[in-house]
């Protein structure tokens, strides 16, 4: 490691900790006792993407990021949340140990995740990565989450529009009762 202040070529570890996704490490140059701090980090293998073309591109987390960030816009998620689904994806396509991976799966795992954080940020998403062809596809989508028996959990901020009850009622082109 060279010195940033002389160029010197050799330095002493002085202090090393780890941190979120490498090792920090103070260090202390040898020829003119500058002091100065250095980040390590392991460099994944490159992954590729095969798009719905065939054509083949590295993949990108900030491509990622934009679309979810798209989808969950003005949505009351807490802090955090969109980076997270980001890393856990990346962590899973890193995982999995293949040097491509089609779109599919990477629109697949998304729109599994954003069916359990966010209904809408899932609708939003679906809208696009499933290129809905006409308003009766998007309306069989949202009704097969109104009738969907898994309870998703929903930010402490968002509140249901309709109980559950009324929510069932509605879904099935039944009239709700004024009070």
């Amino acid at each position: 490691m060279n010195c940033p202040f002389c160029g010197y070529h050799d330095s002493k570890v002085i202090d090393s900790r780890d941190v979120n996704d490498g090792v920090r490490r103070r260090r202390q140059c040898l020829s003119c006792s500058a002091r100065f701090t250095t980040y390590e980090r392991l460099q994944p293998v490159s992954l590729f993407v095969i798009k719905k073309d065939q054509r083949r591109e590295e993949f990108s987390k900030d491509k990622l990021l934009a679309g979810l960030r798209k989808a969950c816009e003005k949505r009351p998620l807490p802090t955090g949340a969109v980076d997270k689904l980001a890393d856990d994806i990346e962590a899973e396509l890193y995982h999995q140990g293949k040097a491509e991976i089609p779109t599919t799966i990477i629109g697949d795992m998304v729109m599994e995740r954003l069916k359990r954080l966010d209904y809408i940020a899932y609708i939003r998403f679906a809208s696009v990565y499933r290129d809905f062809a006409d308003i009766t596809a998007l309306k069989r989508e949202i009704d097969s989450l109104v009738t969907d028996k898994t309870e998703v959990s929903r930010p402490t901020s968002q509140l249901s529009l309709l109980p559950n009850e009324e929510l069932v009622t509605v879904a099935k082109g039944r009239p709700r009762s004024r009070r």
